[in-house]
């Protein structure tokens, strides 16, 4: 049983691949120190490499099949790739994300050299208090607007000539009157209220029933 054991894992061991390749130093990342602790990884984690200080690293024993290579780093981000595992050697070609895995790209990379792309972003500085731009908003602008505007109609009204002060109690009346009407349901009321000319007279309130008595005793 051993020994059976041991044929088949020489067996599987001379099919699997060792998947190879460099992170390429630049700006972003000059050397292993700014890149820290990294792994490269086949699906997710299946298969799994660390990079070294010179910026190589190893997927040692991967079988034959398709993968997704991409790099397990907390700071800076990498392309991914799609890797082809054969019979004795691999093959390496771009794979955008969110894209199909088939068919597969016809471009054929003559190996693996990750560069680093840019710095993940996990902290964004609060805004500071801009007052300008909260007087940009236009609900700012009309309360803003209305509040100067009961502010300035006391001295607005003081200042007014008799006929301009008469035409704005007319207006004023007129506007009451309608929304008196429309309280009570009375729509025709209220436009005729403010289309009329002069402001319409309060209508009396009716007799009660006490103040008829007593106009038949006088009698």
């Amino acid at each position: 049983m051993f020994a059976l054991f041991t044929l088949l894992s020489l067996a599987l061991s001379v099919f699997a691949v060792d998947v190879t390749g460099t992170v390429q130093w630049n700006e972003v990342v000059p050397d292993i120190a700014a890149l820290g602790h990294t792994r490269v990884v086949l699906d997710g984690g299946k298969f799994k490499g660390n990079v070294i200080r010179d910026g190589s690293f190893s997927i040692p024993d991967v079988p034959a099949g398709t993968y997704i290579l991409s790099v397990l780093s907390h700071d800076y981000i990498f392309d991914e790739l799609r890797i082809d595992v054969l019979d004795s050697a691999f093959e390496a070609r771009p794979y955008p994300v969110g894209t199909p895995l088939n068919p597969p790209s016809s471009i054929l990379l003559p190996q693996i050299s990750l560069t680093p792309r840019s710095k993940h972003v996990y902290f964004v500085p609060i805004d500071s208090f801009n007052l300008v731009a909260m007087f940009q908003n236009p609900m700012m602008l009309m309360l803003l607007v209305g509040g100067v505007m009961v502010v300035s109609m006391p001295y607005l009204m003081k200042n007014m000539d008799p006929e301009t002060m008469k035409e704005f109690k007319e207006q004023q009346a007129k506007m009451s009157g309608m929304q008196s009407a429309l309280a009570s349901g009375d729509l025709k009321a209220g436009f005729s209220a403010l289309m009329a000319d002069e402001p319409a007279p309060p209508k009396a309130l009716p007799a009660s029933p006490k103040n008829r008595n007593n106009k038949n005793k006088r009698r």
